[in-house]
């Protein structure tokens, strides 16, 4: 047996049979302790190195083979290495075992060996324990061992570096806070709130980005906002009430609408409520896409053979949980629509999960927005997984329909490559209030990618509502669903993703008169379009950032007019400015309706303002597959030269749920920045113009082609009174105002009945 390897005798027994012969050694998981050679006054306090699990095949083999010979020589001479061996069975008491330690010589050639190489291969381990009398694997584990213990003294000292760094931080930071502390101002020799500047400063810029986009959302100050959301400080709270008509006590002030008390009070939600929240949104993913995919008996047709009507007891007995039992008093709106539109998923998806871009594709329907809270961004760098809370306030343009608050948690969430899905669903149950008329059961749309760059859009609109509150005009069409239905959303989804490709289109056909061909122009005048239509549509509904006051005992029972101030705002004229609407019925579909209002040729006809002059087309940009879709520019030839430089802006657009055609006034000097390509943010607009839906007599509920049904048109007015923001209202130009929109809607009709018979 090699010098220096001892076995302790307590560990004999257990391996011996009663003759005297070995058992079972070979199958031991482990080495005896004689193997191991530590060095006690080398090793670092309570590091010992323990048998590598990882040992390869050769290693294995020889650790076999030097158990054998040290088990062959144990039982040739065991007295040669253990006192009173062969009375171990008699003397209970343990004897102290006794552990061979490398000698100095030993020692030193090893630490000099691996200095130079601290690990050696198996030849030099041979060549090492030759020249010191040691077995390879006494010099194996010795060179285990000591490369154990230089790597812990190396991170004991790199720990000591790192506290002596950590003490040294901290002992500054506690410096600079007690000379904060005790720091006194400059100016007044008080003391400081730091911080506090800079925290109010950040508070106000907040808040007045919000008040400007309540007043006006496309102002140019609100779009160096745009993609941020208002966390803790929804758009959607304390909105700043319209300043009151200020022309006496007159008899004539009517209804009053009311100022948002249920968004007003609403917050982000709690950490106690995310969880519920999260719960929530996934239960009402999966409904979504079971709404989405599923046919009969969920949905079932209806008469017409178009649309899908959803069966209510099938629906409870699909699903039972959802948000509890509809509210007493409720009606119940579900609608399902799908259609191809010119977009690709990942762009639509990007629309859906950014509350502007959001607010601003459907203007039309969602009269303002806003984030809460963002639970989850998304993985991966999309928005698979996205969860926000948020607040949204959904419209009809024109003022005799209430709008409709809603509180909800939106989900994204991918469900296979190339098809994702967008759900709502509301979070009323946690902040219950007794002023609530509108709760969003799960409703979204499920998106598939298509070839060429399209998308195939499956949209569900599911709410339960009080719509007592509606104008009998208004009751039909919003009764069928079709006012905030899925077909409208569709439809205004398809007509936005032809304008927004109509921005990117770089082909332009140069051929045509008044086409603008300049790329960087078009850009310009379009997005100038665009903040025409936001500023319309958000000026003519009924929506809580603003109150309308009936004018009655004035001939025109059903005109509504407010008046705001307009301070500091580059995108609008600063002064008061009056705004008046008023919407009725006309027994004309709502195509032909539209055809004439946007017509530069028939303008003459209606509108007051042009004094009777011919209106001429200077240049136009064409939004869409519907010749309707049009941004264009006009000029008025009138015979008042304070009039004949006079440009209005116009957009007509059409989709088969509503038409729009909005205008202002335009300065030359302005526009002629904004077809070179100039910033439309400073461009002042106070728009006008008209919208046009149908009057839901119709079995599609839509704008229909063959002239039946009749229209629901709303005629909205801005006009400047006053350029001194201070000064008060005069009852003259409410009047003066009252007569315009009267004598426009009497040239309408007149001139629709004579083309009627």
């Amino acid at each position: 047996m090699p010098a220096g390897v001892m076995i302790p005798a307590r560990n004999m027994p257990s391996m011996m049979s009663g003759n005297g012969t070995f058992t079972g050694f070979g199958t031991s998981s482990g080495l005896t302790l004689g193997q191991i050679m530590f060095q006690p006054n080398n090793m670092m306090e309570g590091q010992l190195h323990p048998l590598e699990m990882t040992q390869n095949t050769s290693e294995s083999t020889e650790i076999a083979r030097m158990r054998d010979e040290e088990f062959d020589s144990t039982t040739k001479s065991g007295s040669e290495n253990h006192e009173g061996a062969s009375g171990d069975d008699q003397n209970p008491r343990p004897k102290k075992k006794r552990y061979h330690r490398h000698t100095q010589h030993q020692i030193q050639e090893m630490e000099a060996f691996f200095k130079e190489c601290p690990h050696p291969d198996d030849k030099q381990r041979k060549e090492l324990g030759r020249e010191l009398g040691l077995e390879p694997l006494q010099v194996k584990f010795w060179f285990q061992n000591k490369r154990t213990q230089m790597k812990t003294q190396h991170e004991r000292q790199e720990n000591t570096q790192l506290r002596t760094e950590n003490e040294k931080l901290r002992a500054d930071n506690m410096r600079y806070r007690e000379a904060l502390s005790t720091a006194s101002c400059p100016n007044c020799g008080g003391p400081t709130a730091v911080g506090q500047m800079s925290f109010d400063e950040h508070h106000l810029r907040l808040e007045n980005a919000r008040l400007r986009e309540e007043i006006d959302r496309i102002s140019a100050i609100a779009a160096k906002y745009v993609g941020k959301p208002v966390v803790n400080y929804p758009l959607l709270s304390s909105p700043v009430p319209a300043r009151p008509l200020d022309f006496g006590a007159q008899p004539g002030t009517g209804e009053m609408y009311g100022a948002g008390e249920l968004l007003r009070s609403i917050s982000a939600p709690s950490e106690a409520d995310k969880p519920m929240i999260i719960e929530l949104a996934v239960a009402a993913m999966e409904e979504l896409v079971r709404m989405a995919q599923v046919d009969e008996p969920l949905w079932i047709t209806s008469f017409d053979g178009i649309t899908s009507v959803l069966n209510e007891d099938e629906y409870i007995r699909t699903f039972p949980r959802g948000i509890g039992p509809k509210p007493t008093g409720f009606k119940c709106e579900a609608s399902r629509e799908t259609a191809l539109v010119i977009m690709n998923h990942i762009n639509l998806v990007e629309i859906l999960m950014d509350v502007h871009q959001w607010s601003t594709v459907f203007s039309g329907i969602v009269s303002k927005a806003s984030t809460l809270d963002i639970l989850s961004t998304g993985v991966a760098g999309n928005y698979n997984g996205a969860l926000q809370v948020m607040t949204a306030e959904f419209q009809v343009p024109s003022p005799l329909v209430p709008t409709r608050e809603s509180y909800y948690v939106r989900y994204c969430k991918q469900h296979a490559e190339g098809t994702w899905a967008v759900v709502d669903v509301s979070l009323d149950n946690l902040r219950p209030s007794p002023t609530l008329r509108c709760r969003r059961r799960p409703s979204g749309c499920l998106i598939q990618e298509m070839p060429n760059g399209y998308s195939k859009v499956t949209w569900v609109e599911h709410v339960e509502v009080d719509d007592r509150g509606v104008h009998n005009l208004y009751k039909q069409l919003v009764s069928s669903g079709h006012a905030f239905g899925a077909r409208r959303w569709v439809a205004t989804l398809d007509r936005q993703c032809e304008r927004l490709a109509s921005v990117m289109a770089t082909n332009i056909p140069t051929g045509d008169v008044g086409v603008i061909t300049n790329q960087d122009g078009r850009k310009s005048m379009l997005k100038l379009a665009e903040r025409m239509v936001i500023s319309f549509c958000a000026g003519v509904s009924a929506s809580t950032a603003h109150t309308w006051t009936t004018l009655s005992g004035t001939g025109a029972d059903d005109v509504r007019v407010m008046t705001r101030k307009s301070v500091d705002d580059p995108g609008r004229p600063p002064g008061i400015v009056l705004s008046a609407a008023t919407s009725f019925w006309l027994p004309v579909s709502p195509k032909r309706v539209f055809d004439f209002l946007r017509d530069e040729n028939s303008r003459s006809e209606w509108d007051i303002l042009s004094n009777g002059g011919a209106v001429q087309e200077m240049a136009h940009i064409a939004n869409g597959q519907d010749t309707g879709n049009c941004v264009s520019l006009l000029r008025v030839n009138s015979a008042n030269s304070s009039q004949s430089n006079m440009l209005i802006l116009q957009e007509s657009c059409t989709d088969r749920t509503a038409s729009f055609v909005i205008y202002a006034p335009v300065d030359i000097v302005a526009m002629n920045v904004v077809l070179n390509g100039g910033d439309p943010d400073y461009v002042a607009l106070l728009p006008s113009g008209f919208a046009i839906l149908p009057d839901g007599t119709t079995n599609a509920g839509g704008l229909a082609d063959d002239g039946s049904g009749g229209s629901l048109l709303t005629v909205a007015f801005q006009i400047l009174v006053d350029s001194v923001p201070t000064a008060k209202l005069s009852l003259g130009s409410v009047a003066t105002v009252n007569n315009l929109i009267a004598c426009t809607v009497e040239r309408i009709k007149a001139s629709l009945s004579c083309e009627n018979t």
